[in-house]
């Protein structure tokens, strides 16, 4: 495949990628490869841009964790995105791959004040959710723009990995502490230029997410000189056929008339954020695997495949559902089979799902794998992490090689062991 990045020119799809692509992409991949579709990519940031096109002022960070590729991340910023970073590492990432500072916004928890001070040195807009760090850097740099993410003690989405809103999170500043937050701003004399929040993901009641979003109105009204209000992200995609998802559409046009109302009251127009990751990439990406073995038991019809939860954590993570397709016999009659991986733990990707008839060698393929799987994989089992393609106009471009044992022992030591010597 080609390892070519022709990246320069961000206009329409050609091809639309499709499963016989996938295919020939796996037949060439010379172990797991993950393949992100850039035409889903780019639809899904116009949809979102389209749902909020009434808002004068909009800015669509992209939070690179979910998927940090550099390639990724050029193609982000040359459809205008900015982007959402939790880390010094995430910073240097989106410098790398073209970002101005002005463009990025560092988001952490639980960082060091010293990294905050490292990232606020590169000119990149400053996320804070902590009131003793507030206070330390507000002290040290008071004329250096600082964001602040409150927690609206709203429980959303429906799982409590992924919900950083309720009254437990370690995430933000509690709404019933803007008070101290006043006191430091106050003794401090900093500038406060932002208001954020990210209540989780997976959010279906738009509702409930409206409601969270007066309780940052009503917090942004504690701050004269405000330059944006940051809406965090935490829209639901779509894992199955039939599947619900955030409607986005709806979303957007009762969002838009409460901010229009909002900016009217505060005096003038704010910028509206947000800073989606997973809705803009995860239905983009896949991950190919070959079978290995199909393995019948007394109860279980096992397949198999050469990955594991070193390159696809979610489902044992989160429980999380990864629709699965055989792209070697799409056709085939449908069979039920427990999918699992090849490490030496329990690694179960989908229990007694219906999939097309599966042999040994054939290729098959993890639908939704765009968001926080390559991101999160590992070298579990002394395993090489997997390959990443971005399938952009047409074409299959390398964008990250998969390991070798070169790259999986190149930071390791061997110590030169002296031969005991006998008294």
């Amino acid at each position: 495949m080609s390892n070519s990045i022709r990246m320069a020119i961000f206009g329409a799809i050609e091809k639309n990628m499709n499963y016989s692509d996938l295919e020939t992409i796996g037949k060439q991949a010379e172990g797991p490869v993950y393949v992100y579709d850039a035409a889903k990519i780019q639809s899904q940031y116009q949809r979102l841009q389209n749902a909020f096109s009434g808002v004068e002022k909009l800015k669509i960070n992209y939070a690179c964790k979910a998927l940090s590729n550099l390639s990724i991340l050029k193609l982000m910023h040359g459809m205008g995105s900015g982007l959402d970073t939790v880390s010094l590492q995430e910073v240097l990432l989106g410098l790398e791959a073209g970002f101005q500072p002005q463009d990025i916004i560092f988001t952490p928890n639980g960082v060091s004040l010293e990294e905050i001070e490292e990232v606020a040195e590169k000119g990149v807009q400053i996320n804070i959710d902590n009131l003793s760090i507030l206070e330390q850097f507000g002290t040290k740099h008071p004329n250096t723009p600082v964001c602040i993410r409150i927690n609206p003690h709203v429980m959303a989405g429906g799982n409590s990995n992924i919900s950083v809103g309720h009254i437990d999170s370690k995430f933000g500043i509690s709404i019933h502490q803007i008070p101290h937050v006043l006191r430091i701003v106050e003794n401090t004399q900093m500038h406060i230029n932002g208001v954020h929040m990210h209540t989780g993901s997976d959010i279906l009641d738009i509702e409930v997410f409206l409601h969270a979003s007066e309780i940052l109105f009503n917090t942004a009204l504690q701050f004269k000189n405000l330059s944006f209000i940051d809406f965090g992200s935490g829209f639901k995609v779509p894992y199955r056929e039939g599947d619900i998802e955030t409607n986005i559409e709806e979303f957007g046009e009762k969002l838009t008339e409460r901010f229009s109302a909002f900016c009217e009251t505060y005096g003038k127009n704010l910028e509206l954020a947000f800073e989606p990751g997973k809705f803009l990439v995860s239905q983009a990406g896949y991950l190919i695997t070959k079978v290995n073995a199909v393995k019948q038991t007394t109860s279980t019809v096992f397949a198999q495949v050469d990955s594991g939860f070193n390159h696809l954590i979610r489902p044992m993570l989160y429980n999380s559902y990864h629709e699965i397709i055989n792209l070697s016999n799409p056709e085939g009659k449908a069979r039920f089979y427990t999918v699992v991986g090849y490490i030496c733990e329990t690694d179960t990707f989908g229990s007694n799902r219906k999939i097309a008839e599966i042999a040994e060698g054939n290729l098959i393929a993890f639908k939704n794998a765009g968001a926080y799987c390559m991101t999160m994989a590992s070298n579990y089992n002394s395993r090489y992490r997997p390959a990443e393609v971005l399938w952009y106009q047409g074409e299959a471009h390398l964008i990250r090689k998969q390991e070798t044992f070169e790259d999986l022992v190149k930071n390791q030591i061997l110590i030169d062991f002296k031969s005991q010597v006998e008294v």
